[in-house]
């Protein structure tokens, strides 16, 4: 090069021009920019020589001001239009003659820029450009156009994030959706969340943890402060699928023809439907028959959803993909969709409705005498609360003699039950619910006649379910329970009568087990057993309506043992994984109640220890119904009443720290 060769080099990426100076050794050359700077450069670093003219550093600014004018990128089209059929390729003079019919330094030097920065026309070979194919544009630029798509998409979603955040309401789009998700799946499972999720939180400058994308969801409305993450972790299903709820609307519209065509009407019959005022799903009623010769004949009629699904159909499939109703603290979420659910397939008061009845008649001792199962019609006369039945077992109501009757029976059968070695517990519980999901009201159910009598007529339908299974040799799902091993009564004479003794009596309780052929039944004092009166609400009880049915009407049975045992044991998992959400959700919520309630002061007896040795033991909260883990500072026995207060509490990680309060404290705290 000459001294004042204009050259074009990189500087940290940035394009810098320069004007030789002087070499410095055998292959570097001292250049000068326009500021004055000078740079010793190799020839590799040189990214550009511009040909015809020498300059000083400080001509280098008008040099560029040239340049400017003819930077059009839309220009290099036009000249790769011309190019491509020929696939000829250009130099830098070449394409300046080409676009501005001139060879100057300033016009040499536009087309170089304009060159080397065109990723989409031509690519650089040597020290020429050769233009790209038509495919290879065509692709490029449908490239670009995605990425500038994704790029404004990506815009336009942390603009709905800042409006979110400041309290204006957006619609949130499809292509949100996914950025959304990701961050719902890096606070439910962290260990496997994508990386979009810390983008996310990285370009709204929060911390990149689990804990700050829940506070950001919150934040966005899209959880709640107290979202049930023991739901979200499981695999249940929130919402009814589109396909599901159609279905369900055209049986609601046009029913299906009824399987069952030569009901046995009951219509005559008056029939009691008793439950807790706030259950929208009615699967079981009551009567009472006299008959001829005077003996009573109890009736339980049970909803027949069979009525409307049939196995394997659309309304099936989801119901066992379920497996059961979910009875949760802040609602329900049920098997079947709630307009087939708490309609058609409910026992409603003053409707006709197809049924599953269960005729009884007991003898003198509370022994199943005979007994009946038919698909009926029956006419529910009245829906009652546990504490009307109450009332009116208590005011001798005349009116309704059968009511006081089925009492009568259901005493003899819990009697009768006892007898065949049924082990009885009885143990407060509660009831939690949450309004506008923060509301809390804790409610303790009383141990009432009501509720005894409708839990005995039900278990008498599973014993007699059970027979009909066992006589005729169905597959059932037939449920039973080892028989415990039980402290002597020498040791449970020495426990405290009431929860205490019951609580020791539990901790032997084996669990219950599931088997296609009958077995014994220790809790229940029952030589056969299966459930059979939820089928709104529980699968297995489902199954046991499609087989008893089935044989009812001299059908082949539509699940085989086979079949039966492998449908089981999926749903049953299910059943399980829901039992431990509804649990977890209990828990968290009974936490949440005494986490605000720091101030009140609870009456708790000591059920028993989980740890002895370290003084971890039981306690009962009797006003709320809780049993919950506490450390004691001091020797306690089980069935000592004692004062404590929360100290500390965190439902999202399940803890909870009580401290026992002496009489100066108490006295204290009332004051």
């Amino acid at each position: 090069m000459e001294k004042g060769t204009l050259i074009e080099f990189r500087l940290q990426g940035e394009r810098r021009l320069a004007t030789a100076d002087r070499p410095e050794g055998k292959k570097h050359w001292i250049v000068v920019d326009e500021r004055g700077q000078a740079h010793t450069l190799h020839p590799r670093q040189i990214t550009y020589e511009v040909t015809g003219c020498t300059l000083k550093s400080s001509e280098i600014p008008n040099f560029l001001k040239e340049v400017e004018p003819f930077l059009d990128p839309s220009s290099l089209e036009v000249a790769w239009e011309l190019l491509v059929e020929d696939g000829e390729a250009v130099t830098c003079a070449k394409m300046a003659q080409l676009l501005f019919s001139d060879q100057s330094p300033p016009l040499c030097y536009a087309a170089h820029c304009l060159l080397s920065e065109d990723k989409v026309y031509f690519k650089q070979k040597a020290d020429s450009y050769e233009p790209r194919s038509a495919a290879m544009v065509g692709e490029i630029k449908h490239q670009r156009l995605a990425e500038e798509s994704k790029l404004r998409e990506q815009q336009e979603f942390f603009t709905r994030l800042e409006q979110r955040i400041a309290g204006v309401a957006v619609e949130w789009q499809d292509s949100d959706r996914y950025r959304l998700e990701a961050l719902e799946r890096f606070v439910i499972n962290p260990e496997n969340a994508s990386r979009v999720a810390q983008d996310v939180l990285a370009a709204v400058g929060r911390p990149q943890n689990p804990q700050s994308a829940f506070e950001f969801l919150v934040a966005l409305g899209l959880w709640s402060p107290h979202e049930n993450m023991f739901l979200r972790r499981s695999q249940i299903p929130i919402h009814f699928r589109r396909e599901v709820l159609e279905v369900a609307q055209q049986c609601l519209d046009s029913p299906p023809p009824d399987p069952d065509k030569n009901r046995l009407d009951l219509t005559h019959l008056k029939v009691y439907t008793i439950d807790d005022e706030s259950t929208q799903e009615i699967d079981d009623g009551l009567s009472l028959e006299t008959l001829e010769d005077g003996r009573e004949r109890l009736w339980i009629h049970i909803a027949d959803p069979t009525r409307l699904v049939m196995p394997g159909d659309e309304l099936d499939l989801e119901a066992r993909r379920r497996s059961t109703t979910l009875y949760l603290p802040t609602g329900m979420i049920p098997m079947f969709p709630p307009i087939l659910a708490t309609g058609p397939m409910s026992l409603v008061q003053g409707r006709i409705c197809p049924a599953l009845s269960f005729g009884v008649v007991l003898d003198e001792f509370g022994s199943v005498q005979d007994y009946q199962i038919c698909a009926t019609l029956i006419k529910p006369t009245y829906r009652l609360t546990y504490e009307d039945v109450d009332e009116m077992l208590q005011l001798g109501v005349q009116a309704e003699p059968e009511i006081a009757a089925i009492a009568t029976w259901a005493l003899r059968r819990e009697e009768w039950r006892k007898s065949q070695g049924a082990i009885s517990i009885h143990m407060p519980e509660s009831v939690i619910k949450v309004k506008n999901n923060d509301e809390i009201s804790i409610e303790v159910l009383d141990d009432s006649q009501a509720r005894q009598l409708v839990a005995e007529m039900m278990i008498l339908a599973g014993e007699v379910a059970g027979r009909y299974g066992q006589t005729h040799q169905l597959p059932l799902p037939f449920r039973g329970q080892p028989q415990p091993e039980l402290p002597s009564e020498e040791e449970l004479v020495q426990l405290p009568a009431g929860p205490v003794r019951f609580c020791a009596v539990r901790k032997c309780m084996p669990r219950s087990e599931m088997s296609i052929t009958p077995l014994r039944h220790a809790g229940l004092g029952l030589e056969t057993y299966t459930q059979v009166t939820s089928p709104i609400r529980r699968y297995t009880d489902l199954l046991n309506h499609f087989q008893i049915k089935a044989h009812l009407r001299g059908e082949p049975l539509p699940f085989s043992a086979q079949d039966l045992q492998a449908t089981m044991q999926s749903v049953t998992e299910a059943a399980k994984a829901a039992t431990m959400v509804e649990r977890d959700t209990n828990r968290y919520w009974g936490l949440e109640y005494l986490r605000r309630h720091t101030d009140q002061v609870w009456q708790a007896l000591v059920l028993r220890w989980l740890r002895e040795d370290d003084n971890l033991g039981l306690i009962l909260l009797e006003d709320l119904g809780l049993e919950l883990g506490m450390h004691f500072k001091r020797g306690v026995s089980l069935g000592d009443r004692i004062e404590v207060q929360v100290s500390h509490a965190d439902p999202r990680e399940g803890k909870i720290h009580f401290r026992e309060l002496v009489n100066q404290e108490v006295q204290a705290a009332a004051t």
